[in-house]
């Protein structure tokens, strides 16, 4: 399960900055996989309205929205959002992260495809302002609130504080620890105790991400799920990527992982694989192996039937699938 923060101020070691890692640290020491983003030291445009995003998907700006960020909102189950008031409003380089997912939006509601995490998503907001006024945070609410549903995410919360003005103030607030250690676990409630479930092939490009796909589709909310190659691609396949979308199914800004690498951060309790033979190590617990042809260079209508029967498997497989306690 991964943690993603999003660092909004600007100013370093600054209050924000001081609550986000306070939040993080807490949801590491419960066994979550976290990583913080300092979003105004990325290189990320404002929203330009091309509207190229609400007609064919995605948005044309080359930066690091592009490089890593929509794939990492798609990747975590978890968002932290984390932000100083300005004006009511969270600042001018979070918002600029907060208007790009204009792309995030269009997908869902113009384009009609589904995110598969969305069974398993959630936002949480981290504010501080300055002043004590009773609606000092209602914009940033709004705002968080709004951009939790283009990402696919449940609004589950927030922690802010009021006074806060001063350089590092926040970590002699009397009751901070507490409150982050209370809002990390409910926050995480229910979801570490999810089952790990690696899907795996080759490249990482198409099978494997397919059946993960579907997993966190049907079971994402009881089954931390995620899919990796023993040599992954540079890119997942662009054909994969249609003929999910065949079916609503968003695959957009998915990446391939290395398979060692899945394994050793996530220890699974099952790791299904798809033709990655000698290639793929022996874990502990439990692993399958399904007979899936690998369908790279072949026609749509051969992707079509191999989507076909990995979602009857990943079906089969997440109904029948029930742990044995401890």
């Amino acid at each position: 399960m991964l943690a993603l923060g999003l660092q909004g101020s600007p100013r370093k070691k600054g209050n924000t900055d001081l609550l986000l890692s306070m939040f993080m640290d807490a949801l590491a020491q419960m066994g979550v996989d976290t990583l913080s983003v300092d979003v105004c030291r990325r290189k990320i445009e404002p929203c330009a309205e091309y509207t190229v995003c609400e007609k064919k998907g995605f948005c044309p700006i080359d930066d690091d929205m592009h490089r890593d960020i929509y794939g990492l909102l798609r990747r975590a189950d978890l968002i932290v959002l984390a932000s100083p008031v300005f004006f009511y409003s969270v600042t001018a380089q979070l918002k600029a992260l907060i208007d790009r997912c204009q792309t995030l939006w269009a997908r869902k509601y113009v384009l009609k495809l589904n995110d598969p995490g969305y069974r398993s998503r959630r936002g949480f907001v981290l504010s501080v302002g300055a002043t004590s006024g009773k609606q000092l945070f209602d914009g940033i609410h709004l705002t968080a609130k709004y951009f939790f549903d283009a990402v696919a995410a449940q609004f589950s919360g927030s922690l802010t504080y009021r006074r806060m003005e001063s350089r590092g103030q926040i970590t002699s607030h009397a009751t901070v620890r507490e409150d982050v250690i209370r809002s990390a676990q409910a926050l995480a409630e229910g979801l570490l105790q999810r089952p790990k479930i690696i899907f795996a092939c080759r490249q990482n490009a198409c099978r494997s991400q397919m059946a993960a796909a579907f997993a966190r589709l049907y079971a994402g909310d009881r089954l931390d799920v995620i899919s990796a190659g023993s040599q992954p691609a540079q890119e997942i396949d662009p054909l994969m990527v249609e003929v999910m979308q065949e079916k609503g199914i968003d695959m957009g800004f998915c990446v391939p992982r290395p398979l060692q690498q899945a394994i050793d951060r996530h220890a699974p309790e099952v790791l299904v694989t798809m033709g990655c033979g000698e290639q793929c190590p022996v874990v502990p617990g439990l692993r399958l192996d399904w007979d899936v042809p690998d369908p790279a260079g072949q026609p749509k209508d051969f992707f079509r039937s191999i989507r076909d029967a990995i979602e009857l498997k990943v079906k089969t497989f997440t109904d029948a699938y029930h742990p044995l306690p401890g």
